[in-house]
């Protein structure tokens, strides 16, 4: 056996080597710890005797073979060291037991071979999903079995392109959400297992949907069980607490600098997007990974070698990432969760970027919020927060999320940020999702908010699908669905690049009215949003093509929950130029309400 890839960090398929592998006489099993005085497997074969099956040290890989192994049983290792012997779960598992027990279970798994997927990425409207908070079916918990028909029906009602689940791999504390996850070859057993999650991702490309997994290569809990200290000494996580501990979350934080490391995580990487299937990776809280001095005061982090703050070992590690990736038979891609100005983050290596496919646009949401939630008399003096995104929106290619982290911790519900009475919460919803359908770049979506879930999300709870007996949630859903129908087919929103906008010279803060021109191969759209409650009437606007324009959607139709003040005709332009613009068209927009108008034509 050959780890000469592993210990200089370029291993990407580690999971082959390491871990327990049935034989045809029994169950190898082999575990790094290079600084374990003694390694023993114990089980269900053994009793769970820790003197039964002591493993030989090969180098750093202690191994042994077990001829009463047998796939299904319960084990774990022994490790002794000085400070003593403790019972370590394989960080390797493909299967541990539901928490809180914490032994792995010896595994069969064999990889499917991978179907041919044809997942499109020029649109992308992502539905983020927490998978044991969704909906029970048949009044059973979700399972990646049993949720798979009515997800798929969902997902088409809805007209999403992508689900994104949150950490379905194995974590301990379930109030984590998945974000302290141990087991990074692993799903969560209260879903199902390996098999049973790569069925789910199968049938769900089978139904066109593309499937991205929450992975968080970040921290991870300091369970005694777990990776922390798992020779005896830090071996995952890195020595110094100035950089292996975070505060933020009581978590230790992974040793970028420890090739064994990066190949640990790299092989983990592959892992759920070669063997597994999923189309892409979004990747948590790369802003503390790539900043020393995420969240610590001064004195409390370790600088690089230059003085700096910026963390060398695991920018390296995000270029071997988009490396691998890159090379993978298939095409996938990578999103990084990340709120700070750091350049490039969606930008090749080559060219000075850390080497994502896509960043979360956390500024949008945050302007754009804090902007809906003032009363509507007051936006007037602050429409710079909706405008702003036009000075940087070509600075990254985008995800704009509207995400879980915004319905926790007191944050309350979607439609209860809005201001207003009940209508123009809901109104002010509609307006929000156009508004995210007209800007460039992909789209994001929590669970709930598409209906208006009013309860703060809990992951303890179900979602409150009974709201939609409700007409106010059910014409929201409606609207929600139309507005990403209207994404998906029209081409003039397809275009996330400069090119794919029309600059228009339109200012209207006196209004609280914005305008974006969409564009791409010819097609054109004017997007229309009115932030105030008053409707306007013959308003005028500059547009770049000479003919027949349609209203081809309008939040305000009744269907939505609106006030029915659609238009119903064609309008032509004059050629009079009009926002440093040619021509001008006439129309309405409705009392907090989006219109979108296509041109048809001469």
């Amino acid at each position: 056996m050959n780890l000469d890839t592993f210990h200089n960090g370029q291993s990407t398929q580690i999971h082959h080597q390491l871990g327990a592998f049935p034989t045809q006489h029994g169950v190898v099993f082999r575990v790094w710890a290079p600084r374990a005085q003694a390694v023993a497997v114990v089980g269900d074969f053994n009793g769970w005797n820790d003197t039964a099956h002591c493993m030989r040290k090969q180098g750093s890989v202690w191994t042994i073979e077990i001829a009463q192994a047998k796939v299904g049983q319960h084990y774990k290792y022994a490790i002794t060291s000085a400070q003593g012997t403790v019972w370590k779960t394989d960080p390797f598992a493909k299967a541990i037991e539901r928490p809180p027990q914490t032994a792995s279970i010896i595994s069969d798994w064999k990889v499917p071979k991978s179907k041919q997927r044809k997942i499109d990425t020029t649109v992308m409207s992502i539905y983020e999903l927490h998978l044991g908070s969704w909906a029970a079916v048949d009044g059973q918990p979700p399972t990646f079995r049993n949720i798979v028909d009515s997800l798929i029906d969902y997902a088409r009602k809805l007209n999403i392109t992508h689900i994104e689940f949150m950490p379905i791999t194995h974590h301990p504390f379930y109030g984590s959400w998945g974000y302290q996850c141990l087991g990074y070859f692993a799903p969560l057993a209260n879903y199902g297992t390996l098999s049973d999650l790569r069925w789910l991702i199968d049938r769900l490309h089978e139904a066109g949907l593309g499937c991205i997994l929450d992975w968080v290569p970040a921290h991870f809990p300091m369970d005694q069980s777990g990776l922390y200290r798992f020779d005896g000494e830090a071996l995952f996580e890195h020595p110094d607490p100035r950089r292996g501990y975070h505060p933020d979350w009581n978590t230790a934080i992974f040793d970028y600098g420890r090739p064994e490391v990066r190949s640990f995580l790299l092989s983990s990487a592959r892992f759920w997007l070669e063997e597994l299937d999923f189309d892409g990776l979004r990747v948590d809280a790369v802003s503390s990974m790539l900043y020393l001095n995420y969240s610590r005061n001064e004195g409390e982090w370790l600088p690089n070698h230059k003085g700096g703050h910026e963390h060398f070992e695991a920018i390296h590690f995000f270029h071997e990432l988009h490396q691998m990736v890159a090379n993978l038979p298939q095409q996938h891609f990578l999103i990084a969760e990340e709120s700070t100005s750091w350049p490039k983050v969606s930008g090749p290596p080559n060219d000075g970027g850390i080497g994502f496919d896509y960043k979360w646009d956390m500024g949008w949401m945050h302007d754009t919020l804090q902007y809906l939630s003032r009363e509507p008399i007051h936006r007037q003096y602050h429409h710079d927060e909706l405008l702003f995104r036009g000075v940087y929106r070509f600075h990254e290619r985008f995800v704009l999320a509207l995400s879980h982290d915004e319905v926790v911790h007191g944050k309350g519900s979607l439609v209860q940020k809005m201001s207003g009475d009940q209508w123009q919460r809901f109104a002010t919803c509609r307006l929000l999702f156009a508004m995210m359908i007209a800007q460039p770049g992909k789209k994001l979506l929590f669970m709930g908010m598409e209906f208006g879930q009013v309860r703060e999300w809990n992951h303890d709870r179900f979602l409150d699908w009974d709201l939609l007996e409700q007409d106010q949630h059910r014409s929201l859903q409606a609207c929600y669905g139309a507005l990403n129908g209207l994404y998906r087919i029209e081409s003039a929103l397809h275009d996330d690049s400069p090119s794919g906008v029309v600059h228009s010279e339109h200012r209207d803060p006196e209004n609280s009215v914005m305008l974006i021109i969409r564009q791409h191969q010819g097609a054109c759209m004017v997007c229309l949003f009115n932030c105030t409650p008053s409707p306007i009437t013959d308003y005028a606007i500059g547009v770049p093509k000479e003919g027949q324009w349609s209203e081809v959607m309008n939040t305000d139709a009744k269907q939505f929950g609106g006030s029915g003040l659609v238009a119903q005709f064609l309008t032509e332009t004059h050629p009079t130029p009009l926002h440093g613009l040619p021509q001008q068209i006439t129309v309405g927009i409705p009392p907090l309400g989006a219109s979108f108008w296509k041109w048809e034509g001469l």
